[in-house]
């Protein structure tokens, strides 16, 4: 979920893009952000994710397979990171969210025997589980693909950002702010839900595009450094914890400026938190990394992407294959032209 701060975000601040607008870009994609995200859209009408034969989920098979090849089509270099051991102060957060799935699991299954469709499928996303198992299948997908992965030592979301800050990619991706706490450089949003999308509960429709929100021109326009920032996540709540009652992003804004630090925040206030403060401080100043990671792109193994894909999962052949055809043809002509260009220079 990440910390709440859209309300806080200058205009100014995101730049709203095409994917194309990404070419020879790369993209450190917070992977487990990505996937939850096509498990919670790639759906049927009535809310079930798609499956193979043997009952397994394939939701995020079918989200990244399309998606890393539309990237690709797009000219973009993409390395997935994902998560690793989670630290201990987010443990809680994790309970609440298993219970929470659980809960809307249980109300998917009472709306869908009553007959109830669009319920029924509203809860179902929020149900979304991630299990072991679909991390595992996605990165020996992406290898197939030749896309690099990192699984990070602790936050996916916080190696992602220390490979923008260090230069290895450009911007990280994530629909969570959390990115900017982290020093990225760039945050690109919405990589994932690119296209027409139907608004909760109503019968609308609105267009979703990529955005990059630029952390300089945003600690900027605020006037505030990232460490200030950090103080106000504290109190508005992380991932971490639940934060101050009552404190939302403009809020917390006020106070930062007026008191700087948090501690001095809460005496004023009269108010107190049960948490190491220093120690989220830390979790997202000084997150713990890996710093001896390689990245390598390779060509797209094509027999390993249709045995995984087709042979182990069910998916259509002729769809894979199409997919396939489309993403070799379009990178071996921009390779053409590479090439061309290299020899006219």
């Amino acid at each position: 979920m990440g910390v709440k701060l859209g309300d806080l975000i200058p205009p100014e601040a995101v730049q709203t893009v095409q994917l194309k607008d990404l070419s020879d870009k790369t993209i450190a994609i917070d992977g487990y952000n990505i996937l939850y995200q096509f498990l919670s859209i790639i759906r049927g009408p009535d809310g079930r994710p798609l499956q193979d034969r043997k009952g397994r989920v394939t939701s995020h098979l079918s989200g990244l397979f399309f998606r890393t090849t539309n990237f690709l089509k797009n000219g973009m270099k993409v390395v997935y990171v994902f998560d690793g051991q989670p630290p201990q102060l987010k443990r809680e957060t994790i309970r609440k969210r298993i219970e929470l799935r659980e809960k809307a699991k249980k109300m998917y299954e009472e709306a869908l025997a009553a007959g109830q469709a669009e319920e029924a499928r509203r809860y179902a996303t929020q149900s979304a589980t991630l299990e072991k198992y679909m991390v595992e299948t996605s990165i020996k997908l992406l290898d197939a693909m030749g896309i690099p992965s990192v699984i990070a030592p602790s936050e996916g979301e916080a190696q992602a950002a220390y490979m923008a800050m260090r230069g290895d990619a450009w911007a990280s991706a994530s629909q969570d702010y959390d990115s900017i706490l982290f020093g990225t450089p760039r945050l690109v949003r919405n990589l994932s839900i690119v296209g027409r999308r139907k608004l909760p509960r109503k019968d609308e429709y609105v267009t979703v595009e990529p955005e990059v929100v630029y952390s300089d021109k945003l600690l900027n326009l605020l006037g505030i450094s990232r460490r200030d920032l950090v103080e106000m996540a504290i109190l508005i709540g992380t991932d971490y914890f639940e934060g101050v009652k009552g404190v939302g992003p403009k809020r917390a804004y006020e106070i930062v400026k007026q008191y700087g630090v948090v501690e001095k925040a809460l005496e004023a206030l009269n108010k107190s938190i049960d948490i190491d403060i220093e120690e989220v401080r830390r979790l997202f100043l000084e997150p713990e990394v890996k710093k001896d990671y390689e990245l390598v792109w390779r060509d797209i193994d094509r027999e390993a992407v249709l045995r995984l894909l087709c042979d182990e999962h069910d998916f259509s052949p002729e769809r894979v294959e199409k997919e396939l055809n489309e993403v070799e043809s379009i990178l071996s002509e921009k390779r053409k032209a590479t090439s061309l260009d290299r020899w006219l220079l």
